[in-house]
């Protein structure tokens, strides 16, 4: 970790049989049995000027290592960091893929045959599937509203013929919290900082892959995490620079306050442990 070194997942719990694999920004590779499942994968980490002004393609070189083996890509939401490499890698590994109507369009419109897109938000929620070794189950969230009280880029994505090239186009969509259950273990995606408080239906999951953007925005973001998630372990994700590449190091944003973040997740939990690994370091759960 480039710049700031507060904290590191402890070394010791890397005996599991799933391989967690940060992807950068909200991304993740979830690995079991050979099979694979990307959670918000974004790989091309397109440069600021580029997002700003520019126009926003996939860079199919870098999202090629991320391609074998991969069963499904399931989307939290489809803002550009989290949804723009979606459909290239879904053409290229031949994956179901699971999201919003939003992300539905999208992959539409990058040429993913309609049998593999599956649009979770026509479906009662929370709506659980299976594919390959993972079971998944959607549940209703909410994005961090960290642009002046709001939630940047809100409504869904058009629906289009051409996959959109800029970054307004990529519209937040319907948000989910994606639980997946896989050998054994539970682990909770929150690819935004904020969740629906939905004390009806409660969960214990050995690993939260957090998301820290936006986290001083949302009021009780950590303890409400907790209380939610009853978590053994924390995965701190969406810290990163990512509009730089990963070659060197991910580098933390400013003012995602992390020390801050960390002690108020141990309090919120005694014996919680909370961690961060390097962009590409795996881990085993």
């Amino acid at each position: 970790m480039s710049g700031w070194r507060g904290f590191q997942w402890e070394p010791g719990w890397t005996a599991g049989s799933v391989k967690v694999t940060w992807l950068g920004t909200a991304g993740f590779c979830i690995e079991s049995d050979g099979q694979r499942l990307l959670l918000d994968p974004y790989l091309t980490r397109a440069p600021l000027g580029t997002a700003a002004f520019g126009r926003l393609v996939t860079d199919r070189a870098l999202i090629a290592p991320w391609t074998d083996g991969v069963v499904a890509i399931a989307t939290g939401h489809t803002h550009f960091d989290h949804a723009l490499d979606v459909p290239a890698l879904a053409l290229a590994s031949g994956a179901m893929v699971y999201g919003s109507t939003s992300a539905a369009r999208l992959c539409r419109a990058g040429g993913v045959p309609e049998a593999r897109i599956t649009d979770v938000q026509g479906r009662p929620l929370p709506w659980e599937t299976e594919v390959g070794p993972f079971r998944l189950r959607f549940v209703a969230s909410q994005h961090s509203r960290f642009l002046f009280g709001k939630v940047p880029y809100p409504g869904d994505i058009s629906d289009c013929d051409q996959i959109p090239t800029r970054t307004g186009d990529y519209r937040c969509g319907a948000v989910f919290r994606i639980e997946i259950r896989v050998a054994g273990r539970t682990l909770v995606h929150v690819g935004s900082a904020d969740l629906v408080d939905d004390a009806s239906s409660p969960i214990e999951c050995d690993v939260a892959l957090a998301c820290v953007a936006g986290w001083t925005s949302t009021k009780d973001y950590p303890e409400r995490l907790v209380r939610a998630l009853n978590p053994s372990h924390v995965l701190l994700s969406h810290w990163d620079n990512f509009f730089r590449p990963s070659v060197g190091g991910a580098r933390v944003l400013p003012t995602m306050r992390l020390p801050a973040l960390v002690e108020r997740l141990g309090r919120a939990s005694g014996g919680l442990r909370v961690g961060a690994i390097e962009i590409g370091e795996s881990i085993g759960v």
